[in-house]
């Protein structure tokens, strides 16, 4: 989601490249969501520039704009930013970090309740500045 909110989740065990994840994920999000709007764009970071990513996102209905191999990162990754940001705000979870479960179901399990802490953050963040009322508690900030 365009604001870093998770919205197609699948796991996968440690040291494994993204890339093969990529048509579960967009599929897990196509469940979520339903009906996706008429255009849709996918950034990808360079890891996934291969001619079966295109290949997958046009099987999928999506364009893609994805980082070349060879071009200097700072130049095109300002549309991923909301991604990583994403990415460290679940890292932050130290059972994720440090996940030694063995079963699926357990890993999942912190996955998505990671997921559901970052989307409940979310919706706190961007709802604190719109909603004022007299008498409302203030944050004190300490110095």
């Amino acid at each position: 989601e365009a604001r870093g909110v998770p919205i197609g989740l699948v796991s996968a065990g440690a040291n494994r490249h993204d890339s093969p994840l990529l048509v579960p994920t967009l599929e897990a999000a196509k469940k979520q969501i339903g009906v996706f709007p008429e255009q849709v764009n996918v950034n990808l970071d360079r890891g996934y520039d291969s001619d079966k990513t295109r290949a997958a996102l046009e099987e999928l209905g999506f364009t893609g704009e994805i980082a070349r191999k060879g071009v200097p990162a700072p130049i095109q990754a300002g549309k991923r930013w909301v991604v990583e940001r994403s990415h460290a705000w679940m890292n932050g979870f130290g059972k994720l970090r440090r996940c030694t479960e063995k079963r699926q179901c357990a890993v999942d399990f912190y996955l998505y309740l990671s997921a559901a802490i970052v989307t409940l953050r979310m919706l706190i963040r961007r709802a604190t500045p719109l909603y004022r009322w007299d008498g409302r508690p203030t944050t004190k900030r300490l110095k």
